[in-house]
């Protein structure tokens, strides 16, 4: 660890400007630092064992005209697994259809079925793709249709989806169940490119049920490649399980009976095996790998899930313990970063926080950022992928973040990029305001006036968890340099 001083501005006087002597510390994670952990590296939930046992089966479940059909039980897991067979390479420019008979059994499960990139598997929702997801409840299975650029950017259903809009019971619309334990549907998924004037559109059905996705504006300009057709299981982490089946299946024209062994590729879709990626099992901290691109092996980062501040053992940190610091001085920081797995409805907090007010037990979900937090944000929304935002919230619990379209975009495949962030307290005539810059692209975030005023304690920077629950990324940082006291 090295030590650094910086000159920065600090107010302005008439047209003086005065400076402090601001001190801050280098960390490359040669060897273990000695930050302060809580709960993350956690030990509940417990591992769970990852059932997956799909594929070719003799079986008839999904109403074919005869036995032989594609299925079996499926898992979610942070594991991806599938069955799928090959196709000629597609992108958006392609029309692609596929049709045929399904069934669900069981009372929960969560399954993709459709068009994906073998190569780009690694999470949910996965980029390259055009899909069915089937989601168990009980009796039914409720059906979304969804698709995800090759920058990860994604939609979904447009709004009525499969809904019906009569619902006696408060008058609005819900969501169209179809029946599961074992009943066979018609289905079909079609992608027209020139559909949603020539932005593409994704249309399906169950049954005599229709539901419309239409790309968002300049979706398809991200582009994207599909490569294989067939049943993938949700990648995120562990939840339970269940089986689903089809039959009769018309890929782009192709018919598949199922008469025989289809010989589709088959990736990790026999197999039993224990998974500690379990929500909301924190792993991270010191880490000795070199994923961020540091000088050397050694960084800070892992499994980081968002946190739930209504329970104690779902809040974490890791952090360097600093004198405490204010937002009435400067503060600073920068490295290297790397995002090496990111799925929807998930957020990582970078910067700095307070070792106690930031993981206070509490019942109030009105905000997933802690308080006393100011620093970086990586998260979605899914429309975008992930971007990389200042945010922040005070001791008041007023707060900001940026979610602008063109904020920096990064994206969850493990390649290394510069970051920074910078608080100017007499920014915005005395208001602050938070600068982040991430592969050399900058956003700023202007405090609201009088608001730094509220007390802002802040004496630990790392990573920090949210307060509302959600889903993990794989995020790694190395070479920080950052602000350890103020004068």
């Amino acid at each position: 660890m090295r030590f650094h001083f910086l000159l920065l501005p600090v107010s302005v006087v008439v047209a003086s400007t005065l400076v402090c002597l601001a001190e801050e510390r280098h960390e490359n994670f040669d060897r273990e630092p000695a930050w302060e952990g809580h709960n993350n590296r956690a030990s509940v939930p417990e591992p769970q064992r990852v059932r997956q046992d799909f594929g070719y089966s003799k079986t008839q479940h999904a109403g074919g005209a005869s036995a032989g059909e594609v299925g079996g039980f499926l898992t979610p897991a942070a594991e991806s697994a599938y069955y799928a067979k090959p196709i000629a390479s597609a992108t958006f420019n392609d029309r692609l259809q596929a049709s045929g008979t399904l069934a669900c059994v069981g009372s929960q499960f969560h399954v993709l079925l459709g068009f994906f990139n073998s190569k780009t598997v690694n999470e949910w929702r996965t980029p390259n793709s055009l899909v069915l997801r089937l989601y168990g409840r009980g009796e039914v299975f409720y059906a979304y249709v969804e698709y995800a650029t090759a920058r990860w950017r994604a939609g979904g259903d447009s709004p009525g989806g499969f809904a019906t809009t009569n619902d006696p019971a408060t008058g609005k619309s819900q969501l169209q169940g179809f029946a599961a334990r074992g009943k066979p549907h018609t289905w079909s998924l079609t992608y027209d490119p020139n559909g949603n004037a020539g932005g593409g559109s994704l249309t399906v059905t169950i049954d005599d049920q229709t539901a419309v996705c239409l790309l968002d504006p300049n979706h398809k300009q991200d582009g994207a490649t599909f490569d294989r057709f067939g049943l993938l299981n949700i990648p995120k982490s562990y939840d339970q399980g269940g089986e689903v089946w089809i039959d009769d299946v018309s890929i782009n024209g192709q018919q598949e009976n199922f008469n025989a062994d289809p010989s589709w590729e088959a990736v990790g879709n026999r197999r039993t095996y224990t998974t500690e990626h379990v929500r909301p099992r924190f792993d991270f901290g010191f880490s000795p790998t070199r994923f961020a691109g540091g000088e050397r092996a050694g960084e800070l980062g892992g499994v980081i899930f968002r946190g739930d501040c209504r329970y104690s053992d779902r809040l974490a940190y890791y952090g360097d313990r600093l004198e405490t610091v204010t937002l009435d001085k400067p503060l600073r920081a920068a490295g290297k970063v790397a995002m090496r797995r990111g799925v929807s409805d998930s957020t990582v907090l970078l910067g700095f926080f307070h070792c106690e007010d930031s993981i206070a037990v509490s019942q109030s979900q009105s905000s997933g950022f802690p308080i006393n937090f100011l620093g970086i944000a990586i998260e979605g929304p899914s429309r975008e992928g992930f971007q990389f935002y200042p945010a922040y919230r005070l001791a008041d619990g007023s707060q900001g973040y940026t979610r602008d379209p063109d904020a920096p975009h990064i994206l969850p495949d493990g390649r290394s990029a510069e970051w920074s962030l910078a608080y100017d307290p007499p920014a915005t005539r005395g208001a602050g305001r938070l600068t982040v810059t991430y592969g050399g692209q900058s956003v700023a975030l202007d405090l609201a006036p009088r608001q730094r005023e509220s007390i802002a304690r802040l004496n630990r920077f790392g990573i920090v968890s949210t307060w509302i629950d959600g889903n993990a990324q794989s995020v790694y940082i190395d070479d920080v340099t950052y602000t350890y006291r103020q004068p």
